[in-house]
């Protein structure tokens, strides 16, 4: 079997319009040669940005960009609500919306910060009775959902050409945006529906060095590829970093516990950090088993190149 194109690491990718995530994904393994890829998080075929997708080893890594927050703008048409609550759904309910202001909308988006309860909509990829939700939209069946909290700790006007008024959101994970748009509408006595979506930022990820497929066609086909790879430790980047003698990696390669210097006792139990080895190679993830106070491997991987983000002060 012929080798990779491009080794394990993550790629940023700034997601067309009109595309799904699977086939940025698919493109992305025709591109590299990777075999084992996925992406961080999907993003309706309607909205662009950033599409964190990860190579090899590094797919074992996407639960940590999974749990952490993301930032969109979304554009927001007032007066038109749908059942798909984009523009991709049928037109359910058409008002008058020249009468609510900026003011109004300023005011109603207070119920939508903080710790809310937010309804899922149909057309989503939850399962009802093994069942996708749009499987069962798309037969007009709708089922009850039942409301889920996420937590909104942005969401302001930053621009208002009524009847559209553009949002900067940052939320946490599970929150729809589409519902958001839906529920303002709501909320306002309009309806509304989400006209445009930009996902400006994925955890550490940034629509600012976001790259296109295309960028990536032409970077792999030159030869170049490798240079717009991240390595796998970025995504865990916030959590506290530690090293590993020679013996100590030995250890945690085979599966065993290892007890470290006195100074990482002091953790919590189950506590997750990434150790390195002598040449800041990323090695492992590592939790502390409290009980027992020792650091056990959670996720192993094969040593590549040293890490260009370890500070030595981040090391313990």
């Amino acid at each position: 079997m012929n080798a990779p194109l491009l080794p394990d690491g993550i790629l940023n990718i700034d997601k067309a319009q009109g595309m799904t995530s699977m086939e940025v994904v698919r493109q992305v393994k025709r591109v590299t040669g990777q075999r084992h890829c996925g992406h961080g998080g999907t993003l309706d075929p309607v909205a662009t940005g950033v599409l964190p997708v990860f190579l090899g080893q590094a797919t074992r890594l996407m639960e940590y960009l999974l749990e952490g927050e993301k930032e969109y703008l979304g554009a927001v048409r007032l007066g038109v609500a749908t059942d798909t609550y984009d523009t991709e759904g049928q037109t359910t309910d058409e008002r008058d919306a020249s009468g609510i202001s900026r003011e109004a909308v300023e005011a109603a988006l207070e119920g939508f910060r903080g710790l809310i309860l937010q309804t899922p909509p149909m057309y989503s990829a939850l399962k009802h009775e093994g069942k996708r939700l749009y499987d069962l939209a798309r037969r007009g069946i709708e089922v009850d959902r039942e409301p889920r909290s996420v937590q909104i700790s942005r969401i302001e006007v930053v621009d208002w050409q009524p009847p559209l008024v553009t949002l900067a959101i940052r939320c946490g994970r599970g929150t729809y945006v589409r519902s958001l748009a839906h529920d303002l509408g709501q909320a306002l006595g309009c309806g509304a529906h989400l006209a445009a979506l930009r996902r400006t930022r994925s955890g550490a990820f940034r629509v600012e060095e976001a790259i296109t497929l295309e960028r990536l066609r032409e970077a792999v086909a030159a030869g170049g590829g490798k240079g717009l790879l991240l390595p796998l430790d970025y995504v865990v980047l916030h959590l506290k970093a530690l090293t590993l003698n020679p013996l100590e990696e030995d250890m945690v390669r085979s599966g065993q516990p290892v007890r470290l210097s006195p100074r990482t006792h002091s953790a919590e139990h189950m506590e997750t950090r990434r150790a390195y080895d002598a040449e800041r190679r990323f090695v492992a993830l590592l939790r502390f088993n409290g009980p027992i106070r020792q650091w056990e491997p959670h996720k192993v991987f094969q040593a590549g190149s040293p890490s260009p983000y370890l500070q030595e002060d981040a090391l313990v």
